[in-house]
């Protein structure tokens, strides 16, 4: 097994296909994804601070609307 893993990764292998694969990859792993039936509904940032505190905020989408987004923070302190 361990022959078999010290093979990889196997370019040859990881070229075939690319010309089909790569649009879709880079369509699908855009930051805000917007494809019929399918995309970015939610975004989330949390931050902490070098003290613990921390902000979450967290955006969604509302109706599956891309113009109505509703936004909502938290903001608390971590327990050392």
């Amino acid at each position: 097994i361990s022959t078999f893993f010290s093979q990889l990764p196997d370019p040859a292998i990881e070229d075939q296909g690319k010309d089909y694969i790569r649009p879709i990859l880079n369509k699908y792993a855009a930051l805000c994804v917007r494809c019929p039936g399918y995309g970015t509904r939610t975004n989330t940032v949390v931050l902490i601070d070098s003290k613990g505190c921390v902000t979450f905020t967290e955006r969604n989408m509302i109706n599956a609307d891309v113009n109505q987004w509703k936004t909502s923070t938290y903001e608390f302190k971590l327990h050392s």
